[in-house]
């Protein structure tokens, strides 16, 4: 991702939500399933028609830690915001260490010795779930993540949880049936 692919409010702003655009996937498959014998291979997004690309909100915690990054790295709109040792694209084994190193500095050894977010795409799952345990739209996760609204609820639906009681209070707010007269009374 580029600086340019990061749109930041203004400091002042009342909204501080960060949009990334994504344009393309560049997942590690390893030098000897690209045709041009690089680690990294550049596609279009799945789902997607060729050159279109997907907008995806930031938190505002984010807003503020690209911020001071792009500021502190004085990066250009052109520039990648993360670089490797020699200016490309960062290394997978650099992002798994720190995502382990992560994860142990925070979570009990119990929970760091689990599976629990032991992979790096754990982070995209956690996203989504949390998204819709928050009760955003599914077909809104489904756009920001780029699924479709049957593959995320196929894959998701079983891991949202605890939005009961909001939706019970929602629906009592709608209304009750009206109250009947009873006969004689009045």
């Amino acid at each position: 991702m580029r600086v340019e692919d990061v749109t930041l409010p203004e400091p002042d702003a009342d909204d501080q939500w960060c949009e990334l655009l994504v344009h393309t996937a560049t997942p590690e498959v390893g030098k000897q399933w690209t045709d041009t014998g690089e680690i990294h291979e550049q596609r279009d997004l799945k789902g997607r028609a060729e050159g279109e690309t997907r907008a995806v909100p930031g938190h505002p915690a984010l807003t503020r830690i690209l911020r001071q990054h792009i500021e502190d790295e004085q990066l250009q709109p052109g520039d990648l915001l993360f670089t490797g040792e020699s200016g490309g694209i960062l290394a997978g084994s650099v992002i798994r260490r720190a995502w382990r190193s992560a994860r142990k500095a925070v979570l009990p050894p119990h929970v760091f010795e689990s599976p629990t977010g032991r992979r790096v795409y754990d982070i995209r799952h956690t996203r989504l779930t949390k998204w819709l345990n928050d009760g955003i739209p599914p077909a809104q996760v489904a756009e920001w993540a780029g699924n479709s609204v049957a593959v995320l609820l196929a894959t998701y639906a079983r891991c949202v949880d605890g939005q009961l009681p909001d939706l019970k209070r929602r629906l009592e707010a709608a209304g009750d049936l009206p109250e009947a007269e009873v006969p004689g009374a009045g």
